[in-house]
């Protein structure tokens, strides 16, 4: 599980999380709230890409701040724009970057591709420019590296926002489909109707947390 203990962020003088305490350990779990409620940066605290100023998270027994290659061998991070993920010209150089910072032998590292491409039917694409593919198959793409990795956990920062309707629904499928743990940074509320947890941030704190159905119902009168 993913323990959050009195945590605090802050940016200089700028508070962004406030004594923010959660235990994590459903399968599926939703953070939602408003633009600068603190929720995307309480995502980047899960797999040490933020490090808090006060309190510590600790992941399988792994503290963040101390235990930074375990962390990120557990913790998966698949941001809102694969853009900003994807880092090599040719799909199948991309996703095996991380592999081979692992010290994977070469033979390991093509069987772990060819599986990462072949989940989502993109094998098609294996010798493709990154960078020329569709919105939705970057996305894909992007997923497929963190997958290719093994984490336990997968934390996705609104990774529907930038995609249109058929794309959408191809990333939640995906989501719904995963072995991993997932917690999902979004504002798509249809979206998140069948996760287990949904997380409300608000003004730099924690102020709703309970199942989908009164969670997404209590949000949204708070909106109103």
């Amino acid at each position: 599980m993913i323990e959050i203990r009195n945590v605090s962020l802050n940016y200089d003088s700028l508070s962004v999380l406030r004594d923010v305490s959660l235990t994590l350990s459903e399968k599926r779990i939703a953070i939602v709230g408003s633009n600068g409620s603190g929720k995307s940066s309480f995502a980047r605290l899960l797999n040490g890409l933020q490090l808090p100023t006060e309190g510590t998270v600790v992941v399988d027994g792994f503290d963040t701040k101390k235990d930074g290659k375990q962390i990120r061998k557990r913790v998966g991070f698949v941001f809102q724009n694969p853009d900003n993920q994807i880092v090599f010209p040719v799909v199948d150089e991309d996703l095996a970057f991380g592999l081979k910072n692992l010290k994977l032998p070469p033979e390991v590292i093509e069987q772990k591709v060819t599986e990462a491409l072949s989940r989502y039917d993109l094998l098609a694409f294996r010798k493709h420019a990154s960078h020329h593919l569709s919105g939705g198959q970057k996305q894909l793409i992007a997923i497929s590296g963190v997958l290719a990795m093994e984490p336990r956990y997968v934390v996705l920062d609104e990774p529907t926002t930038l995609l249109d309707l058929r794309n959408k629904r191809r990333i939640a499928e995906v989501i719904d489909s995963l072995e991993q743990t997932a917690i999902v940074v979004s504002h798509d509320l249809d979206f998140l109707r069948n996760f287990d947890r949904v997380i409300v941030f608000e003004d730099c704190r924690v102020v709703i947390d309970d199942t989908p159905s009164t969670a997404l119902a209590r949000y949204v009168e708070r909106l109103s």
